[in-house]
C-alpha cells in the first residue's frame, strides 16, 4: 500500500509545485523590466487565480469519476466520463475568455490597478485570457490521468510546458522586446502546447461531440457547485484573517503574508497525498472493495500525520531566517516569529485533514465537504472577528485559521467512526 500510494503521490507533488515554480520564474523576468511591469503581473495574477478558481472542479469531480469506472473495469465509462470533461473544459474555457475579455477594464478596477500599470495590466490580461480553453483542457486531463492512477503522465506533460514558458518569456521579453506582453504569450503558447499533448495522449478515449448529452454533463457539473462552495468558503475564511492582520497594522499584515504563504506551500506537500487519496479511494470503490479503502485511509492518516510533524518542526526551525531571506524589518519578523509556534501545531491537524479532503473526493462526498467548509468558515470567521482589534500581534488570527481547520476535522472524525467509512448517503455519480 505505501508503494502505491508514493507511486502516486510523488509525482503528484512534481506537478503541484511546477506551476508555483514557473510563477516564480514569471515574477523574476518580469521584475527585470521594473516595477511597474510587476505590479501589472502581479494584478493579472490575482485575476486569473479568482477566475479559474471555480473550475478546480474539472480534476477533483473528473479523477473520482474515472477511478470509480476504472476499478469496475468499466472502459466505456472511463471514455465517456474523459470525454465530457474536456467537452466541458473547452466550453467552460471559451465562456470565460469572453467573460475576460469582454470585462477586462472592469476586473482590473475593481482590483483598483495602479494608473501606471493599468496600460501594462490590461495588455497581459487580454493575451493571457485566450489560454483560458487550454488552461481547463490541462485540468480536466490532469483529473482523467490520476482516475487511471497515472500521476506521471501529468507531471511529464507539466515540466514541458513549464520549460516552453521559461524559454519563450527569454525569448519573447527580452529578445523581441515585448515586454509584459511577451510575457503572457509565451504562457498562452506553453499552456496550448500542454493542452494539445494532453489532447493527443486521450485521442483514444475521445468518443466525439454525438455522444456527449446535456444530462450527462450533471455529475460533473453537480460537483462543480459543491467544490465551488468549498473552496470559495475556505478563501473566504483566509481572506477575514489577512484584512484583519491588516487592521492590527502594516507590520502586522506584512508578517501574516510571510507565515500564510509559507503555510499554503507547506500544505502543497501534503495536497500530493491528498492526489493519491483521491485515486486510490476512488479505485477500490470502483472495485467494491471497502477493505482496501479502509487501509488507504489508515495508510495515509499515518504519512499525513507523520509529514505534519516534520512540517512543524520545519517551521519551528526558520524563524531566524526570516528576516534575511524576506529582506523585512525587525518588527515584522518579529512577529511573524512570534506565531510560528502556533503555526507549527496547526500543521499535523492541517495535514491530515488534507488528506481527508483527498479521501472524501475520491469517495465524491462533494456535498458533505460543501456543507462542513461553509459552516467551518462561519465559525472561524466568528472567532477571527471576536479577537479583532483585542490583540496587537498574530495570535487571534491564527486562532481563527485553528478554528477553520479543527471544524472541518471533526465532522470527517465523526462521518468515518459512523459508517465506518467514507462512504455513506453520498454515492459516487456515475
Amino acid at each position: 500500500m505505501n508503494r502505491q500510494i508514493a507511486r502516486l503521490a510523488i509525482p503528484a507533488l512534481g506537478t503541484l509545485a511546477a506551476d508555483p515554480l514557473v510563477s516564480l520564474i514569471d515574477t523574476a523576468f518580469v521584475g527585470r523590466l521594473g516595477t511597474v511591469s510587476l505590479a501589472a503581473l502581479a494584478i493579472n495574477a490575482a485575476v486569473f487565480s479568482v477566475a479559474f478558481m471555480a473550475f478546480n472542479f474539472l480534476a477533483y469531480g473528473t479523477t473520482p469519476l474515472i477511478a470509480h469506472a476504472w476499478g469496475r473495469d468499466d472502459q466505456a465509462s472511463v471514455a465517456r466520463i474523459t470525454t465530457q470533461a474536456l467537452v466541458l473544459a473547452v466550453g467552460l474555457g471559451l465562456l470565460a475568455t469572453s467573460v475576460l475579455l469582454i470585462g477586462s477594464r472592469q476586473w482590473l478596477a475593481v482590483l483598483q490597478t495602479p494608473p501606471e500599470a493599468f496600460q501594462e495590466a490590461l495588455t497581459y490580461l487580454r493575451i493571457r485570457a485566450l489560454a483560458a480553453p487550454a488552461v481547463l483542457i490541462i485540468t480536466a486531463a490532469n483529473g482523467a490521468f490520476r482516475g487511471q492512477q497515472d500521476t506521471l503522465t501529468p507531471l511529464r506533460v507539466t515540466l514541458g510546458l513549464n520549460l516552453a514558458n521559461v524559454v519563450g518569456d527569454a525569448i519573447l521579453i527580452f529578445g523581441f522586446g515585448w515586454g509584459v506582453g511577451g510575457a503572457a504569450t509565451a504562457t498562452v503558447i506553453a499552456q496550448w502546447l500542454g493542452a494539445l499533448w494532453f489532447l493527443r495522449l486521450l485521442a483514444p478515449r475521445w468518443l466525439g461531440l454525438s455522444a456527449v448529452k446535456g444530462r450527462d454533463l450533471v455529475p460533473l457539473l453537480s460537483a462543480g457547485w459543491a467544490i465551488l462552495i468549498r473552496t470559495g468558503a475556505l478563501l473566504a475564511a483566509l481572506t477575514v484573517a489577512t484584512a484583519s492582520a491588516a487592521r492590527i497594522g502594516t507590520s502586522a499584515v506584512a508578517a501574516h503574508q510571510i507565515v500564510m504563504q509559507i503555510w499554503l506551500l507547506l500544505a502543497l506537500l501534503v495536497d500530493a497525498l491528498a492526489v493519491a487519496g483521491q485515486a486510490l479511494v476512488g479505485r477500490y470503490l470502483g472495485e467494491g472493495d471497502e477493505l482496501m479503502v479502509a487501509k488507504v485511509v489508515k495508510q495515509l492518516t499515518i504519512w499525513g500525520l507523520v509529514s505534519g510533524l516534520a512540517l512543524a518542526l520545519a517551521l519551528l526551525a526558520i524563524g531566524p531566517l526570516l528576516e534575511p531571506v524576506f529582506g523585512v524589518t525587525p518588527e515584522v519578523a518579529a512577529l511573524a516569529v512570534g506565531v510560528l509556534p502556533l503555526v507549527a501545531a496547526l500543521q499535523p491537524l492541517g495535514a491530515v485533514l488534507f488528506v481527508g479532503d483527498g479521501v472524501f473526493l475520491g469517495a465524491s462526498r462533494f456535498r458533505f465537504l460543501a456543507v462542513t467548509s461553509a459552516l467551518a468558515s462561519v465559525g472561524s470567521i466568528a472567532v477571527t472577528l471576536t479577537f479583532d482589534g483585542r490583540r496587537t500581534d498574530l495570535t487571534g488570527v491564527w486562532i481563527g485559521v485553528s478554528v477553520l481547520l479543527a471544524l472541518r476535522m471533526i465532522p470527517q472524525v465523526v462521518s468515518y467512526a459512523r459508517h465506518g467509512s467514507v462512504v455513506a448517503q453520498e454515492r459516487p455519480a456515475t
